[in-house]
Order: structure tokens, then C-alpha cells, then sequence
């Protein structure tokens, strides 16, 4: 019985080690589909964040960084671009997607619900929607390889 005991909990550590390993993938910088920034993943508690790390064009017409004008509520206009949180509360699903966020889109000040689906190890389909997944756009990004030092 004690063996016995013994074996599920091994079974169980493993298991959630892997599991862990799994949601953990997502974590990095992705490049979006247009090339016009990146985007680092992190973890906070067992939720995924994503934020703009760099942008191909960081400033305006008048060399100041760039902000989100068209977000809807007025006072977040002023807000800078680098740096902002565009993947909000996403949750790992199992089998290389990750649900129930959103994802906000500065060139229309729209924030839609997104899943995120792992298609190899660099690249994931990031999918916004509106009510259900089929009425959506996916965009795909790529995994960049940072230089070591």
C-alpha cells in the first residue's frame, strides 16, 4: 500500500512538472505578423501577460515615442506604446493553447478576446474575436532568437 502510495505521488509530480513546462512555452519575445513590434510574454501567477518590448517605428512625425491615440478612454491617450500591456489574464489550456484573455489592438483602440495557439516551438496564432473564435482575425508570430552574450 505504501509503494502504491508512493507511486502516485511520483506520477502526480511528474505530471504537473510537465504540465508546468508546457504552459511555460509560451514565454519570450514574438515578433507580430506585420514586423511592427515585439512582444514579451511573462508570467504572473498562473496567468500570461504580454507587453510591447520593442517597435520598428518607436516615434510620431515629431521624433516624440509613440502613444496610444486611439484608445477610447481619453486620459490613456497620452500613454507610450514601449512598454504597454497588449495580452491581458490568459490561462493555459492544455494542448498548446492558451484561453479566456484579450488582446488589445492600438490602431483601432479595440480590445477583443484572443487565444493563443502554439503551432511549433516560434511561431503562435494569435487569434482575436468578437463573441465566438469563428468571427475573428488570426495573426501569426514568430519566436525572436536572442543573441546570447
Amino acid at each position: 500500500m505504501k509503494k502504491l502510495f508512493l507511486l502516485n505521488i511520483i506520477v502526480f509530480a511528474t505530471t504537473l512538472a510537465f504540465s508546468q513546462a508546457e504552459s511555460d512555452a509560451i514565454l519570450g519575445v514574438w515578433e507580430t505578423g506585420s514586423g511592427k513590434a515585439r512582444v514579451k510574454i511573462d508570467k504572473v501567477g498562473e496567468k500570461f501577460f504580454g507587453k510591447v518590448v520593442w517597435l520598428r517605428e518607436p516615434l510620431n512625425e515629431e521624433g516624440k515615442p509613440k502613444v496610444d491615440k486611439n484608445n477610447p478612454d481619453e486620459k490613456l491617450r497620452t500613454v507610450p506604446l514601449l512598454g504597454y500591456k497588449l495580452l491581458k489574464d490568459f490561462s493555459f489550456a492544455g494542448e498548446k493553447t492558451w484561453e479566456e484573455g484579450t488582446i488589445y489592438d492600438p490602431e483601432n483602440g479595440s480590445t477583443y478576446s484572443c487565444t493563443i495557439k502554439m503551432t511549433d516551438e516560434n511561431t503562435l496564432d494569435v487569434r482575436g474575436f468578437i463573441g465566438v473564435s469563428l468571427f475573428g482575425r488570426t495573426d501569426v508570430w514568430k519566436r525572436v532568437q536572442l543573441k546570447k552574450k
